[in-house]
């Protein structure tokens, strides 16, 4: 490589010509034009993305303005912390395509919740994490307090004492999102260990359901943030799996114009799914961008792209070379003039 200053930017740009590596690369030249030229970017994030430690490298994206808004299923939010306050904890199980149905009920013996080829222990991150945040909801019921979802999580998360900390703090992205306030939606949060947690302790009469707001004010409250974020050069949307976490926060740029009945709404400035869903009968997560210009979502103009391939290798890939350009802007625009 005969520059090792922005090592992953240039290597993107030096190696990947076709098929998917194109894509990869096109997305990140797009990705870093659009947030130099001023915009934001709003990242929906599916799947067990937090178990597989994304964090690593999503955390300083957040602290370093490469992200300005997410959407986040209930069990990464929650996944976040547990990898910060369990991580010693945590198993990991590389052979899992070989187990058998004994295999898996030995770890479920041994208080393990396998996700693929990790598992998230029981009663050093549920249980612990439930001690600390059951008083908090018992608390707001008695006060008549309301939040959102994640913003329980983002007092419980800078609250907790850092010698708590097993995880590398700085490698956490739900304290990174917390410490910066970025704006967060979970919808479907009920859908998670906390959310059945939550249920329960709803139906023995110890918490009110009324005291986290729902998904429908959580949409209420994205009206607002979406136009916020769309100041200026407009808010782009990347995309990791499918499901709620992407589909809910896409709509909202339709549902400002028709239901909102408003007329000076942006459209999305720039679209990116990294998926291994295949496009089939009605398939939302597998279905190609410009499906979503029948929707009112992108238009012809946005810049879209798809990746198909395993997110938890192309994101960590993209986002190192979206650091190295936003350390060394000047640098990262003679690399794409030279490989262009």
């Amino acid at each position: 490589m005969e520059n090792t200053q922005l090592p992953t930017f240039e290597f993107i740009l030096k190696n990947y010509k076709n098929f998917n590596s194109r894509a990869l690369k096109d997305a990140t030249i797009s990705y870093w034009r659009h947030v130099e030229g001023g915009g934001k970017m709003f990242w929906a994030v599916a799947g067990a993305m937090s178990s597989a430690q994304l964090g690593i490298t999503l955390a300083p994206a957040i602290r370093e303005g490469l992200i300005h808004g997410m959407s986040v299923t209930g069990a990464n939010l929650e996944e976040s912390l547990f990898r910060l306050v369990a991580h010693h904890s945590y198993r990991d199980f590389p052979d899992y395509r070989y187990f058998t149905k004994e295999d898996d009920t030995k770890i479920l013996e041994n208080r393990m919740r396998r996700v693929t080829d990790t598992s998230i222990p029981e009663d050093e991150a549920f249980r612990v994490v439930e001690k600390q945040i059951v008083p908090v909801w018992e608390e707001a019921t008695k006060n008549g307090t309301r939040k959102f979802w994640h913003e329980y999580f983002y007092d419980l998360i800078q609250a907790i004492d850092k010698e708590k900390h097993e995880g590398n703090a700085e490698e956490c992205w739900l304290l990174a999102a917390a410490q910066n306030n970025i704006p967060i939606v979970v919808p479907g949060y009920e859908d998670s260990t906390f959310g059945n947690i939550f249920a329960s302790h709803v139906k023995h009469g110890d918490a009110s359901a009324s005291i986290a707001k729902s998904g429908v004010e959580y949409m209420g409250e994205l009206y607002d943030q979406y136009q916020k974020l769309s100041e200026g050069a407009g808010v782009g949307f990347f995309q990791i799996g499918g499901g709620i976490a992407g589909d809910f926060p896409i709509c909202v740029v339709p549902s400002l114009k028709y239901d909102m009945e408003m007329n000076d709404v942006k459209p999305w400035s720039y679209f990116c799914q990294i998926s291994d869903s295949t496009t089939s009968y009605g398939s939302y997560s597998g279905a190609t961008p410009n499906e979503k210009i029948t929707w009112d979502k992108l238009t012809q103009d946005t810049p879209m792209f798809v990746v198909e391939s395993d997110a938890t290798i192309v994101a960590p890939l993209m986002i190192t070379a979206l650091l190295e350009a936003k350390r060394n802007p000047s640098l990262a625009n003679a690399l794409i003039e030279k490989y262009s």
